[in-house]
């Protein structure tokens, strides 16, 4: 048997198989993804392309359907088959919008991936890979657990705020419940702002994504985040920043005014009535906070703030949107940097990254797990989209450099200390 070179369409990892088979469901031994075959193995091991007399009995040609759809897009040959994978090399593209091509192979049963390999523009055409129902009921379970979680979380923190209201006599909402219920409905908006602003973007590209599922979780803050799963291949490089940048963005925009109510609900005490034993959480500052609580908000100087919930609410808000814009493996900002750079380099950059994460530990301890974890995302990849040919619009420029505004602006470099 032939042994087949296949490249997961999640991870972009490859691999030689003693397989023919044009998908290889759940093959990948990375990430677990789906693998499709982009080639095979001479003689001695090394790459060959496919050739049309090394096709399968029955499968030598494509359909005609398939051949007249991609006439109407490009001018191009046969490079070479396998079973129901088609290679073609495109001489000429008609039509640069890619995803105007992958629907109307959809159509037929079929996705494409256009690539660059030696010197040539491939066009590998490959059956449709089945994309399963999502589970009805799990996302609300997960919800409806999370405002659980985030409901207590904000009872506990609202018990510290009224006793800093009680111990320096200050006027404020005490009611631990009303607080705790601030908290809840502010962070999960920010959250599920973020993850819908996803569900949008893919939706508007035709890529198959899950509903937001929102991770309960006990502790301070009582949750995880949220997070969608992309269950088909990115079509271009436009729709990968599109994707990257919409949750960040939409999120960010109701985190500024949970901030800023919340900020105006928090306490400032005088420095000089703090007891320099008296020890707690403090949450290191960003630009946007700074800015906020200087001309916005007009704390008197030389105090101390102490945040009300619906303000850590916010402030968590902003740090997730610094995290998930860090420009490595399958973040948010990882998208975005992997549709400006080749696969290589940008698995280089999410190696360094990874490693500059876990030096700044001595900021924060946090930074060692999530330098570790960049590390081990890293390992898998990120396989840019379908179309590696295309460029990037001025749009999508624009729209880049906008969240690197907002990952300037939102930058913590210590998140969390104790004090005392």
């Amino acid at each position: 048997m032939v042994e087949g070179i296949y490249e997961c369409v999640t991870c972009g990892h490859r691999e030689s198989v003693g397989s023919n088979d044009p998908l290889l469901e759940g093959a990948c031994p990375r990430c677990g993804g789906d693998m499709v075959l982009v080639g095979f193995l001479d003689g001695v091991g090394g790459e060959s392309s496919i050739r049309p007399e090394d096709a399968a009995p029955g499968h030598s040609l494509p359909p005609k359907p398939l051949i007249e759809a991609l006439a109407q897009f490009y001018r191009l040959e046969l490079e070479g088959t396998e079973g129901d994978v088609f290679v073609f090399r495109v001489e000429e593209i008609y039509e640069p919008g890619f995803e105007k091509v992958l629907k109307k192979l959809e159509g037929l049963g079929y996705w494409a991936a256009l690539k660059k390999r030696g010197g040539k523009v491939l066009l590998f055409v490959f059956p449709a890979g089945e994309v399963k129902e999502d589970n009805r009921w799990l996302p609300w379970v997960f919800l409806i657990a999370t405002v659980f979680t985030t409901l207590f979380a904000g009872y506990y923190l609202a018990l510290s705020y009224a006793q800093i209201l009680d111990m320096y006599g200050l006027p404020g909402v005490r009611d631990p419940w009303l607080n705790a219920v601030a908290f809840s409905v502010s962070l999960l908006a920010i959250l599920g702002t973020h993850e819908l602003g996803h569900k949008i973007a893919a939706a508007y590209h035709g890529v198959w994504a899950t509903m937001p599922y929102f991770i309960p979780f006990p502790s301070m803050l009582g949750t995880l985040g949220a997070v969608i799963r992309v269950k088909s291949p990115l079509p271009t490089r436009d729709a990968a920043i599109d994707l990257g940048v919409s949750g960040p963005i939409a999120g960010f925009l109701v985190a500024i005014p949970v901030s800023i109510i919340g900020l105006r609900l928090s306490v400032p005490v005088p420095q000089g009535m703090i007891s320099p034993t008296e020890g707690g959480i403090a949450f290191g500052e960003n630009l946007l906070f700074i800015f906020l609580e200087k001309y916005v908000v007009s704390f008197p100087e030389n105090s101390v703030v102490f945040l009300h919930p619906v303000a850590i609410a916010g402030w968590v808000g902003i740090l997730v949107t610094f995290l998930n814009l860090i420009p490595v493996a399958q973040l948010d900002g990882g998208h975005i940097a992997r549709a400006f750079l080749g696969e290589k380099v940008h698995r280089y950059l999410t190696m360094a990254v990874g490693l500059l994460l876990i030096g700044m530990s001595f900021l924060w301890t946090g930074w060692l797990i999530w330098g570790m974890l960049v590390l081990l995302m890293g390992s898998m990849g990120n396989p840019g989209a379908l179309d590696e040919v295309s460029g990037v619009s001025k749009k999508r420029i624009i729209l880049a450099l906008v969240v690197l505004l907002i990952f300037i602006v939102s930058a913590t470099p210590r998140p969390l200390w104790v004090t005392g």
